[in-house]
């Protein structure tokens, strides 16, 4: 490899990338796709990518088996439920959970883990919940549930420029907290537009208070380790594919079973019971994850889930890790340097400009040399001719865009209650009720296999942007 002088000025930075060097062996020999299609991949938050070794595992396994409904017990469902509880003890292994202390629940997503949660919860009238600003859609959608139980529902705000909580807050809106209510706090060990990561002692702190906790980890823990014999949240949604790419349509929900037994569901479905009657108007439901898995499972992709977290195992946590976090530091440190002519910053950063507890998503918004921004459209589909996959938007994650971007609480409420605004409002209806701020942002994203030349093709294209 020729001499590069930017290489070795940020191996002299960031020493402890050398280390992590047996990545860029797996890249070449499990995802030499990408090299060879010239794709620079900054989308690791929005979704993994998988192994070639993944895809043939899998394929191996359904073509040397017969597999059938698991609602059964003939032979092929017999061998099917044998792969699937194997992947779902595989589960609890991985993040370190007893299974006398917690469930394993397979749903779609991590968004059908968090539906299962919100419409089961016992809320009630004088009971609360409490979420950051900076949480996901999906996360926010449980207040609907609230609202509808007469719950209270509570924003505690994060602050510019970390997009931090207020570690001085944080009691005061804990203390919210009715002894004789059922209250939930949901938070994410890592937010999914700034990167910023949230303490997990938090959890013992909202116990502490009464609080049931719901940790999201769905940005965490591709590149975390989250141990649960060391903090213990009680509901903690997972998404796999964005861990290792494949399968996809598969999540779970990891949930402590003295607080699953709180959950009441509104419904029940098949395979969700022992006895269910129709001239008895009568139905029990099952004991334990049966009890939450709606019909039939993806039970032909769910054996793909412990491949996957096998294949994370041998790379390392570590390694992965300390990877994302060097080429982040990189990243941050040349983007927040780059300046037009006129002086003027090229991109403003929300989050943390440094690799303290942050992830490896960097959300930015780019300005000319006059300091207008540039609309995240327009890098978006420049970087597309590039051959670069990142992200542009909000990032189904509102609270944070609306700190992040200054769009206040009496512009959204003069939006939402304009007439015709009622039911409908589209994202050019929504633009022109912000009077032309930006309504949006560039998110960049590291992860398991990203590399320095990544990261250099990205800022070589943010350089071009420079007037």
């Amino acid at each position: 490899m020729p001499f590069d002088p930017a290489y070795a000025d940020f191996v002299q930075s960031y020493a402890i990338y050398d280390t992590t060097h047996d990545i860029d062996e797996l890249r070449q020999r499990e995802y030499s796709r990408l090299d060879r299609l010239g794709h620079i991949y900054l989308d690791y938050t929005g979704g993994g990518l998988y192994a070639e070794s993944q895809i043939r595992q899998h394929h191996t396994l359904l073509d040397e088996n017969v597999f059938g409904n698991p609602h059964s017990s003939n032979p092929t469902s017999q061998a099917v439920t044998r792969m699937i509880e194997s992947a779902r003890e595989y589960v609890l292994q991985f993040f370190n959970a007893s299974p006398d202390e917690y469930v394993c629940i397979f749903t779609q997503n991590a968004s059908g883990a968090l539906k299962l949660v919100g419409e089961s919860y016992p809320f009630g009238q004088g009971c609360h919940y409490l979420l950051t600003f900076d949480n996901h859609n999906s996360v926010n959608g449980i207040r609907e549930f609230a609202h509808a139980k007469g719950a209270e529902v509570t924003y505690i705000p994060v602050a510019l420029p970390d997009m931090r909580v207020d570690e001085g807050q944080l009691d005061s809106f804990l203390n919210l907290a009715e002894g004789d209510c059922f209250n939930l706090f949901a938070y994410p060990s890592q937010s999914n537009f700034s990167a910023v990561q949230h303490p997990l002692e938090w959890i013992e702190r909202a116990h502490d208070r009464g609080w049931d906790v719901l940790l999201d980890t769905a940005a965490f823990v591709p590149t975390n380790r989250l141990d649960l014999s060391a903090v213990q949240p009680d509901f903690v949604p997972v998404s796999f594919y964005k861990m290792f790419g494949y399968p996809t349509g598969i999540g779970a929900l990891l949930a402590r079973r003295d607080k699953l037994a709180k959950l009441h569901r509104p419904w029940f479905a098949g395979g969700t019971i022992t006895v269910a009657s129709v001239q008895g108007d009568k139905y029990y439901l099952a004991e334990g994850h049966a009890a939450f898995e709606d019909g039939t499972l993806d039970y032909l992709n769910i054996p793909a889930i412990e491949i996957g977290l096998k294949h994370l195992e041998s790379i390392g946590y570590k390694t992965i890790h300390e990877r994302v976090r060097c080429l982040t530091g990189w990243l941050l440190d040349k983007l927040t340097a780059m300046r037009h002519s006129s002086g003027e910053p090229l991109a403003r950063v929300y989050g943390p400009v440094m690799t303290r507890a942050r992830g490896g998503a960097v959300t930015v918004n780019f300005y000319d040399k006059d300091g207008i921004p540039i609309d995240h459209r327009f890098i978006e589909q420049q970087a597309n001719q590039h051959n670069i996959s990142l992200r542009t938007g909000c990032f189904c994650n509102p609270g944070a865009g609306e700190v992040a971007l200054g769009i206040s609480k009496p512009e959204l409420a003069a939006c939402f209650s304009s007439p015709g605004h009622d039911q409908r409002l589209s994202y050019d209806d929504f633009r022109l009720c912000i009077d032309g701020k930006a309504s949006g942002a560039v998110r960049v994203s590291l992860g398991l296999v990203s590399n320095f030349e990544d990261v250099q093709e990205f800022l070589k294209f943010a350089e071009g942007l420079l007037a």
